[in-house]
């Protein structure tokens, strides 16, 4: 039984140093603080987004901070940082993890993904966005996040994965309205006579709202169809298009309606038909000039060829000669030189 009892005790103490170790004031201040001054990269870690930061970036944040500067300083130099958080981080703020370099087989079924979602993609520019960011992301280094066995503070780039999420201060004030509207409706035959009728004249706009909007899309379909039968399909009339569309309520009501023309699919077929068989034409006139120009060249060379040979004989090539002298010297007797 005293055995029994030492253990209990034993147990007892253990646990009210437990809860005595808890994060201190200061702790989550700091904390908040590099929540909005350091910077952090979000990731998918675990099948989970979550937000990291890297250590030395954080360190060279905090020493600038007033945290580390004045008389009520928190650490004094980079390796009490260090340390503190080091308490933080056993205090679970945040957990060390590991940078990993993405296998090729990760990399082909991302890309695989990528691809389906590109062919299922209906417009083409939508297609041009996803190829620029797929070479975007090729530009950048493939890497993901995996849990670090040694779990302490580390001056140098390693990713700190954030487990503190602190509530922001807007969700306090939502919660408490909501939960305010609920009781109110709750205590709604306590409300005045007044009140009460100009609700119940709401609601009867309302209802009536939604089953006009109801009678429009009846109405648009109705006449798109009597338009589309009178006119064998080739008149398209939509009164109202983006009714249905997933935009907001101003634009559900514009344009007020679309019109398309679509002729017979006999004529577009004749008519591209008709533009083929002219630039087939075309095609074909250029290719005959070209071949008139190549048979003119083709003379030419061989007019040349022809007359070479007859200026290349004897008594051709001395006349040449002396008519091209007569042109440019005059023959002198050598007694008129010499006198």
């Amino acid at each position: 039984m005293a055995e029994k009892k030492k253990a209990k005790k034993r147990k007892e103490g253990y646990m009210d140093e437990e809860i005595t170790d808890k994060p201190t004031k200061n702790e989550y201040a700091v904390a908040k603080w590099m929540k909005k001054n350091v910077p952090i990269k979000k990731i998918k870690f675990l099948n989970h987004m979550v937000q990291y930061f890297t250590a030395s970036k954080a360190l060279d944040a905090l020493m600038e901070s007033e945290f580390a500067t004045g008389d009520e300083a928190l650490f004094s130099s980079r390796v009490d940082a260090v340390h503190y958080m080091q308490v933080m981080l056993e205090h679970k703020f945040f957990h060390r993890a590991r940078k990993v370099p993405m296998s090729e087989s990760e990399l082909k079924a991302k890309k695989k993904k990528k691809e389906d979602k590109a062919i299922e993609a209906e417009n083409s520019t939508a297609e041009g966005k996803a190829e620029s960011t797929e070479i975007k992301e090729k530009k950048k280094r493939k890497v993901r996040l995996d849990m670090h066995i040694d779990q302490r503070f580390v001056d140098c780039l390693d990713a700190y994965v954030w487990i503190y999420d602190p509530v922001p201060f807007y969700y306090w004030i939502f919660g408490t309205l909501l939960v305010l509207g609920a009781i109110g409706v709750c205590l709604f035959p306590l409300w005045p006579p007044s009140v009460r009728l100009g609700v119940y004249y709401l609601s009867v706009a309302g209802a009536g709202f939604f089953i006009f909007i109801i009678f429009l899309v009846v109405l648009r379909l109705i006449m798109f169809c009597l338009v589309w039968l009178l006119t064998a399909g080739k008149h398209h009339i939509w009164i109202f298009p983006n009714l249905t569309e997933d935009v907001g309520l101003v634009a559900s009501f514009w344009p007020l309606y679309t019109y398309k023309y679509v002729g017979d699919g006999g004529d577009s077929n004749g008519s591209s038909s008709k533009v083929k068989k002219k630039k087939e034409k075309d095609s074909d006139a250029e290719n005959d000039d070209t071949e008139d120009d190549g048979e003119d060249s083709d003379k030419r060379s061989s007019t040349e060829a022809a007359e070479q040979p007859s200026n290349n004989e004897p008594g051709n090539n001395g006349r040449s000669t002396s008519s091209e002298c007569d042109n440019d010297f005059v023959m002198v007797d050598q007694d008129e030189i010499e006198s």
